[in-house]
């Protein structure tokens, strides 16, 4: 079987690389929208499965799991997710329970609104209610990237794009370089692949330069895209 090779030269542009997409705490602020601020510690359960779906979630700053457990007791990682991103809303479209847990991967600041007030504040602020359905879509829009890139990809690519997108790659301008620590079982369960193949693959992006580890965590290199472009 012949070695697969990657080219030294810089990948193609496959879009341009956007901001968030929108300032949610700045227009949370304006709003005076009733909220919390509140720290958690890293592995900190925030909502298990099964609590009552009372509230709405914006992270500041850290990052979170979501995963979900079957009747088997088998679980699977559904989302990690960081800065800019809200979760836990699908009480407003009249979910009662948590249908998944949601725990954080690294100390981690939220925005923690109530359901009623985020109800109020999307009634009464066109602009935030335009901003946030727009995210919304631009969501959902990824999740349907996750499915086909699990359909479609091979166990390679489909690590090489989940690293990129835990630095936030095309949703900022600059993307983030150093990972908190997430664990080769973590990444094996949210792209459907075993330890063993996430260990093989995440050696050889070290070897390629695409990756370092480093104390404070994970360095990512922008270059691991080629990955995410090999044909």
């Amino acid at each position: 079987m012949n070695a697969v090779r990657y080219s030294s030269k810089a990948p193609a542009k496959i879009a341009p690389k956007k901001k968030p997409a929108f300032n949610a705490q700045g227009f949370l602020d304006s709003s005076g929208a009733a909220r919390q601020i509140v720290e958690y510690r890293r592995l900190e359960n925030i909502y298990v499965q099964g609590d009552l779906a009372t509230r709405i979630f914006y992270i500041q700053r850290g990052g979170v799991k979501l995963t979900v457990v079957n009747e088997v007791g088998k679980e699977a990682v559904v989302a990690l997710l960081g800065p800019g991103d809200f979760f836990g809303e699908r009480g407003l479209a009249g979910q009662l329970v948590r249908i998944g847990t949601a725990t954080t991967i690294t100390p981690t600041t939220l925005f923690v609104i109530d359901k009623k007030e985020m109800v109020r504040v999307l009634h009464t602020e066109p602009a935030f209610s335009d901003r946030f359905v727009a995210y919304m879509i631009s969501r959902n829009i990824r999740i349907e990237q996750d499915l086909i890139d699990q359909l479609f990809n091979s166990s390679e690519k489909r690590l090489a794009r989940t690293l990129l997108l835990l630095t936030r790659y095309g949703m900022q301008d600059e993307p983030e370089t150093m990972l908190p620590k997430v664990s080769q079982e973590t990444l094996a369960e949210m792209i459907g692949a075993t330890r063993s193949r996430v260990n093989f693959f995440m050696t050889k992006f070290r070897k390629l330069g695409f990756i370092n580890y480093d104390k404070g965590g994970l360095q990512i290199d922008s270059s691991l895209l080629r990955v995410v472009l090999h044909e």
